[in-house]
């Protein structure tokens, strides 16, 4: 794919494009670039590299923990690509780049009509190649139609690579061993391929590219001595010049952004972490905002508080800037009454004159969009966007979803799943939320399985393992509940009792026997109920083909309504015949079914149609 079939125009690019007749000015917008990939696989340890910040090292266990958006200024990326840029001039004014905890949190970023990003940085240990949460990501992308560069990060753990701190990745391979830069082509060469298995997208590394309109761009870099950074970052603004004009375009007008993060700021209160991606919005505006309680927030902007340029908004190493205003695009902190219930993933819009009409766009771009069922399993999760992830995997395994919501797992929610007509619909994801303790509860007393993960795949996974292990329960109480045909003989000498219940020896010779089975002679008479099975001191529920056990059977004597050595039928009622139908029977079983109902016809022409 690369930049292909994105719907991206292609044209002139300049700082200022035109003042409307109207007055307005439309500008040229940083591009806003989200970072994916796998965990452990470097997302922000490039970003680090880049901003010469260590966010990594504060992180949990190393692993991002909350979504973070740096402004990296043209100044910044002209310094890292000395060498590089030569004498040319680009009129992009930077990158701004989202980093996420998960592909999921990039799907819960969006804006009205599409997904925020203009770009996207795939990141891919060159060494451990694609990993499940990889391919959910390519998905992703895919369906979004979001234009997208592959990093191959970690080439400095190929066997034999010697570091060049910093450098092009063309000087590096320069001073390489050729055979340790031909693993490293290997090795590209095999991530190509499995983005052509997965995606269907053509591939190849980025210097060997003519076309970026037909071939996704593959950089090897590492972000761990800087080398091919400078590449990247020049990759990048490249294409966003290139290819993505009339996107960047963002008129003079009320502000519309994404929210990153709620969050509590000690002195301050609830704030929400944004990306504004169009107009400007400023202190004193009146601003919409999603809520998790459904109807929008209305609220007046306190403060605006900005991070330095190169400094991350979720962890700055540098006290934030207080503005007055800021413009698209930009990761800023508002500041503001009544933010508590503000959702992350949801829009930030300036009201302007017409709040009424900017509170039903944000109640209507709040909505999740997923499919739903007449019968399907019960959904939550944490963002409106996750929440459409998932559902779209869901779908994918053809999956049927009947509510699909935000918030905690309730015991309501138990209590509806526990009455669907599907036994397997009975179960509720809670996607990256908590269960409340109560529905935990019930779950257990009302037969609902509750699934609980961070990672879609491992949800599907879990379920389908389920699926099977509760298919095969339901298909053994099926079988129970239902008289499957069986032939049983008499045995000579094996008269325990006569009668009240008559005691008998007998052998099955086909199909099945089972407590609480009616038996029948090849006449039609119905001769008794088997009231128990045993084999030696050993009770059973039933007896198979082969099997020599003592029956009690009820309401019978032996010598009068049976004899010894008499073959005897399962005695089916019709309306398990239709069951019968979509059980899986042996042939034996097949024949004593057909002979049972050719008996029954004799007397009743139609009897199991």
């Amino acid at each position: 794919m690369g930049l292909v079939g994105q719907g991206r125009c292609r044209c002139n690019w300049v700082k200022l494009i035109y003042r409307s007749t109207f007055g307005t000015f439309v500008t040229v917008r940083q591009p806003i670039v989200s970072v994916l990939g796998h965990v452990d696989h470097g997302k922000s340890t490039i970003l680090d590299r880049i901003r010469g910040t260590k966010v990594v090292a504060r992180e949990a266990g190393g692993i991002t923990q909350h979504i973070g958006a740096t402004d990296v200024p043209m100044d910044a990326i002209y310094s890292q690509c000395r060498g590089l840029t030569g004498d040319r001039e680009f009129s992009v004014p930077g990158l701004l780049f989202i980093d996420t905890p998960g592909h999921y949190s990039f799907v819960s970023l969006r804006s009205r009509g599409g997904a925020l990003a203009d770009l996207v940085v795939l990141v891919i240990d060159i060494n451990e190649g694609m990993k499940p949460q990889t391919i959910e990501s390519i998905n992703i992308l895919k369906k979004l139609k979001t234009p997208f560069v592959v990093v191959a990060n970690k080439i400095d753990l190929i066997p034999g690579w010697r570091a060049q701190e910093d450098t092009p990745i063309g000087e590096s391979i320069r001073l390489q061993d050729p055979r340790v830069v031909a693993e490293m082509d290997e090795k590209i060469y095999a991530l190509a391929g499995r983005l052509y298995e997965v995606g269907g997208f053509s591939a190849d590394r980025f210097d060997k590219i003519s076309d970026f309109t037909k071939s996704v761009a593959i950089v090897p870099v590492s972000g761990k001595t800087g080398e091919g950074l400078p590449d990247l970052l020049l990759v990048l603004i490249g294409l966003a010049q290139r290819f993505l004009g009339s996107d960047l375009s963002t008129e003079d007008g009320p502000g519309e952004g994404s929210v990153l993060e709620v969050k509590e700021d000690k002195g301050i209160g609830t704030t929400i972490d944004t990306i504004v991606y169009h107009g400007t919005m400023a202190v004193g505006d009146t601003i919409v905002i999603s809520s998790v309680g459904g109807a929008p927030i209305q609220t007046k902007i306190r403060a605006l508080l900005r991070p330095k340029p190169l400094d991350e908004i979720r962890d700055p190493s540098k006290k934030f800037d207080q503005v007055k205003s800021v413009s698209a695009a930009a990761g800023i902190r508002i500041v503001a009454p009544d933010l508590e219930d503000a959702m992350a993933g949801g829009q930030v819009r300036v009201a302007g004159d017409d709040v009424e009409e900017v509170v039903q766009e944000v109640q209507r771009e709040s909505a999740i969009q997923a499919e739903l069922s007449e019968q399907g399993i019960i959904v939550r999760g944490d963002t409106i966007g996750s929440l459409e992830a998932l559902a779209f995997e869901a779908d994918k395994e053809e999956l049927p979803i009947r509510k699909i919501s935000l918030g905690k797992v309730s015991r309501k929610d138990v209590i509806e799943a526990s009455n669907f007509d599907d036994p397997l619909h009975r179960a509720i994801f809670a996607f990256n939320v908590e269960i409340n303790p109560d529905a935990r509860d019930a779950a257990r007393e009302m037969g609902v399985r509750l699934f609980e993960n961070q990672v879609v795949y491992r949800l599907l996974e879990d379920y389908q393992l389920w699926c099977d292990e509760r298919s095969r329960e339901l298909e053994v109480q099926s079988r129970l509940d239902i008289s499957f045909p069986g032939k049983i003989s008499i045995l000579r000498d094996h008269v325990f009792r006569v009668s009240k219940p008559a005691i008998v020896g007998v052998r099955v010779l086909a199909g099945r026997i089972r407590q609480g089975q009616f038996l029948m002679r090849n006449d039609g008479r119905t001769v008794g109920r088997i009231k128990s099975i045993r084999s030696g001191e050993k009770t059973l529920r039933e007896a198979r083909m082969g099997d020599e056990v003592a029956i009690a059977i009820d309401d019978v004597t032996v010598g009068r309504q049976i004899e010894v050595e008499d073959v005897l039928l399962v005695d089916i009622p019709e309306s398990h015949v239709a069951k019968l139908a979509g059980q899986e029977l042996s042939v034996d079983e097949r024949e004593i079914l057909d002979k049972v109902i050719e008996i029954r016809r004799k007397e009743s022409p139609f009897w199991g149609s």
